[in-house]
């Protein structure tokens, strides 16, 4: 946003340079070419520029946001059902409205929740049992509660490939 003093600036320099776009942006260094010509425009229809900018109305009002939330919370705070329900706002808006109410919930994670820590000494174990074994791999990755893909990383880590 430039103030009412850059924005009359340049419409000034625009008019003494010809209304010559590129020759006013160079030497000001703002602000692009429609923007120049916008305002030239609102100069030539009010002969002068407005102070501020209008604040334009907002999409959804107070109580259509408030309805969203509360569908939102009572099923089971699913974004996608609250906007096949309501047939608005879009998931980014939703979303925002959600943060705002709630900002303190943390973002459901999807997908890996991070590695667990396991114990060197089991580690360890696994992988003699894993090579000195009498049963299957599955069989050791049971009793050790992982999974036998983790078993083989655990061989692969301490003896390599």
């Amino acid at each position: 946003m430039y103030s009412y003093e850059d924005r009359i600036r340049a419409v000034e320099l625009y008019i003494k340079l010809g209304k010559r776009t590129s020759p006013t942006i160079r030497q000001l260094g703002y602000p692009t070419k429609n923007a120049l010509k916008g305002w030239y425009r609102e100069y030539q229809q009010r002969l002068d520029l407005p102070l501020g900018y209008a604040r334009r109305e907002p999409k959804f009002s107070q109580g259509q946001k408030a309805a969203a939330i509360e569908h939102y919370l009572t099923h089971d705070r699913c974004i996608a059902a609250t906007m096949r329900a309501l047939g608005y706002p879009g998931r980014g808006t939703l979303t925002k409205w959600v943060r705002e109410a709630f900002p303190e919930a943390r973002m459901a994670l999807v997908g890996s929740v991070g590695q667990r820590r396991y114990p060197e000494s089991l580690k360890q174990a696994g992988v003699m049992e894993l090579c000195t074994r009498q049963e299957s791999a599955q069989a050791v990755a049971d009793r050790l509660g992982v999974c036998r893909p983790t078993l083989y990383n655990w061989k692969n880590q301490l003896l390599g490939r």
